[in-house]
């Protein structure tokens, strides 16, 4: 009999743990937002270099209102402004986003607007463009995004100034272990003709060039100098990245593994691409 009460007792007991442990455990839900709504102080956005330092438009939207069971959201809200060619649908690889950490409002100077389109979207200047426009937001983890309405504009480019200066001579060749010829320059033949760039305009160069896996290169301009080198930014993947003028490092890395690639290199926007072809 003392057993059987005992073990009613420790029933008991196990019962009330587990009712007290559910009572006190909450669940938090999201609940949901609003759409946060995009203004901007102009309806037509006009670029010109003589206007360089202005401002080209500021940007604006509401607080998303993040909802949860124990009410409005108290974390972070995070923010990213989207601008991207319209029919792309914010797919474009080439779209800007420009990351707004809790503000609401952001302010474009003339230059830097002109310098996402030349740059960042690879827009040719002094022709008509449409621009799609909109704002994102996220709570941590760029969890939850929600999307605002988008803006349209058509805006004109103007040209400016290439990053990375072009080969005064017109004249780019690939140097380095990734590649059959070496280290040696001036690069010796018949190396000096296959590894020679194609100039496609004036600040577009290609080259397609077997690689040798796991090596790295730089870019010369004259054969037989290294005062006037091109070399990689920042540590980069094979495919592609920043570059600059300077006899330095870091070395352009080649890829893992050997086989043909084409390499494009931009000197109006300062960038590097490889694919496989």
């Amino acid at each position: 009999m003392k057993n059987i009460s005992k073990f009613l007792i420790l029933s008991f007991l196990l019962a009330a743990i587990v009712w007290s442990c559910s009572k006190d455990e909450k669940q938090i839900y999201f609940e949901g937002g609003t759409a946060p709504v995009l203004t901007a102080n102009k309806t037509v956005i006009s670029l010109s270099f003589l206007n360089k330092g202005d401002e080209a438009i500021a940007f604006s939207w509401t607080n998303p209102n993040y909802q949860f069971t124990t009410g409005i959201s108290s974390q972070n809200v995070s923010y990213v402004l989207e601008i991207d060619t319209t029919g792309s649908n914010f797919t474009n690889p080439n779209k800007k986003e420009l990351a707004i950490s809790m503000d609401l409002s952001i302010t474009i100077v003339d230059s830097i607007f002109n310098d996402y389109l030349l740059n960042q979207l690879a827009l040719v200047p002094g022709i008509s463009h449409n621009l799609d426009i909109r704002v994102k937001s996220t709570l941590i983890n760029s969890s939850v995004p929600l999307y605002s309405n988008i803006l349209k504009y058509t805006v004109i480019p103007y040209a400016i100034p290439p990053k990375v200066v072009p080969p005064t001579a017109g004249t780019l060749w690939i140097i380095g272990n990734a590649v059959a010829g070496g280290w040696d320059n001036p690069i010796p033949a018949p190396y000096d003709v296959s590894q020679k760039f194609t100039k496609v305009s004036e600040t577009i160069y290609e080259l397609t060039v077997p690689f040798i896996g796991g090596g790295g290169y730089k870019l010369i301009q004259e054969n037989g100098v290294w005062a006037t080198q091109y070399h990689a930014l920042n540590p980069a993947p094979f495919t592609g990245g920043d570059f600059e003028m300077k006899d330095s490092d870091p070395q352009f890395p080649g890829p893992a593994a050997a086989g043909t690639y084409k390499i494009t290199v931009d000197f109006q926007r300062g960038k590097y691409f490889v694919v496989a072809v």
